[in-house]
């Protein structure tokens, strides 16, 4: 079978053609946009790619075209696909259908940490033999690739709550019927599909309606949008992770890089491990709660996380010259920045400024949405660079002028870098974060530093 993908570079639905390439089918896919590391993988694995969107790939026409979500009614590609009633279907649709029949579904949702925690989970599943199939929206350091089939029957998937395709208005992960489900966090994203938390909700509701009754859903014990979706309905045991829950994280020094773990009020072992930050030991103890339920007995969990490497442009270290450590982070979301930034800072054991160097590009931060909270996210770092390229649809003095004396902003790549590498001394973290390429800014950073 020949399948086409439409958007294949995105994170998801490259990771999807690497399945279809295991599972046999021949595999070739349009993008307007290729960057590594997908780009990488996709050309590993001998998939032809088209630049752009020219209808001329679909002919002859393939057996299936699959549609990401980032594609629209207008794309020549699309318009061409319907015009001539080919077959079509959309990613998510593709991967509950072909991919995750007869397998036991294990998926991480929230606003927060699903690639990191459905990494850690994966990691777990294989470092236990268990060798599970994933399909994950990062490249997990042990892995190197972001999906794979795998063994039966566990199967590893980030859900996620974005919208499925332009013919398909419901979130992706309501396709996955998992059996395990762990929902991380739930805070207002995505302002370009959802008007309000409450839309939101209504998706993770039902997700949650999927989930059998001998499945597990596994929560924190300090989220009340997750609570206002719980009791909506809930027909499925839950666990929780935090203070008062089933499991919980004790004895924890500052960084987060070692701690104890505490499952049903007993100590079973204490993880020491290369991953920082507060947001990472909840994530530890919902990947160990998830990998419970598919039958690893904690303690070996315990050890597994601490041969975990960790996720590609999650803290990942991208270079170091002259003392000054360049990192590359996906942190996008207020919330998910001073995390992230409140995991560095404590690494760094007071040595050394932190530099914050943001791109705000999801759809969410270019609105607008979060600029009021945007400053005090920033706050622990001790210079903030603010990339703000002129069709950004707000003005930054909201961020700058809340911090006052620390922050500043430029709307063209190279300024920015010029600017972050006369500020950097030895001893310095320069933290980069976006979800996007940034325009290669990691290696600008690192060619001009070793300049200097």
């Amino acid at each position: 079978m020949h399948i086409h993908i439409l958007g294949i570079c995105g994170t998801f639905m490259g990771g999807l053609a690497l399945l279809a390439r295991a599972m046999g089918y021949e595999v070739t896919g349009s993008d307007a946009g290729v960057y590594p590391p997908m780009s990488t993988q996709l050309e590993a694995a001998g998939i032809v790619l088209h630049e752009g969107y020219d209808p001329a790939p679909l002919d002859p026409a393939p057996d299936w075209v699959v549609v990401g979500n980032a594609m629209s009614r207008g794309n020549p590609a699309v318009e061409y696909m319907l015009d001539r009633g080919l077959a079509y279907t959309s990613g998510p649709q593709f991967l509950a259908e072909h991919v995750l029949p007869n397998r036991w579904v294990l998926a991480v949702a929230g606003t927060h940490g699903k690639t990191t925690t459905a990494s850690m989970l994966a990691h777990i599943l294989d470092d236990c033999g268990l060798s599970p199939g994933f399909l994950i929206g990062g490249v997990a350091q042990g892995f190197g690739i972001s999906a794979r089939l795998g063994k039966a029957p566990f199967f590893v998937v980030e859900a996620d709550e974005y919208d499925t395709a332009f013919f398909d208005k419901r979130s992706k992960f309501v396709h996955y019927r998992p059996r395990t489900v762990i929902l991380n966090n739930l805070e207002f994203d995505h302002a370009d599909i959802f008007d309000d938390l409450a839309a939101i909700q209504r998706q993770f509701h039902h997700l949650v309606r999927t989930v059998p009754g001998n499945g597990l859903i596994i929560t924190p014990t300090d989220d009340s949008a997750i609570d206002e979706v719980l009791a909506m309905g809930c027909w499925t045991p839950v666990e929780r992770i935090g203070e008062g829950g089933c499991w919980q994280a004790t004895d924890r020094v500052a960084d987060g890089h070692a701690f104890n773990v505490i499952c049903e009020g007993r100590h079973v072992a204490r993880l020491d491990w290369t991953q920082t930050g507060e947001h990472n030991v909840s994530n530890a103890l919902a990947a160990l709660a998830a990998a419970r339920h598919a039958g690893v007995p904690v303690a070996e969990g315990i050890a597994a996380l601490g041969r975990f490497q960790g996720v590609k442009r999650r803290m990942e270290l991208r270079g170091e010259v002259a003392g000054v450590k360049v990192y590359d982070d996906f942190a996008h979301h207020p919330t998910a920045i001073a995390s992230t930034l409140q995991g560095a800072r404590a690494a760094m054991n007071g040595a050394g400024r932190l530099l914050a160097v943001l791109e705000p590009r999801s759809n969410s931060m270019r609105m607008g949405v979060h600029r009021d909270s945007l400053a005090a996210s920033l706050q622990v770092a001790d210079k903030v660079f603010l990339y703000t390229p002129a069709d950004l649809a707000w003005s930054p003095a909201v961020v700058i002028d809340a911090l006052p004396g620390k922050a500043a902003h430029r709307q063209d790549i190279e300024q920015t870098v010029a600017a972050v590498v006369a500020e950097a001394r030895p001893g310095d973290v320069i933290l980069v974060m976006s979800n996007g390429g940034f325009g290669g800014i990691h290696e600008k950073l690192l060619a001009a530093l070793n300049k200097v």
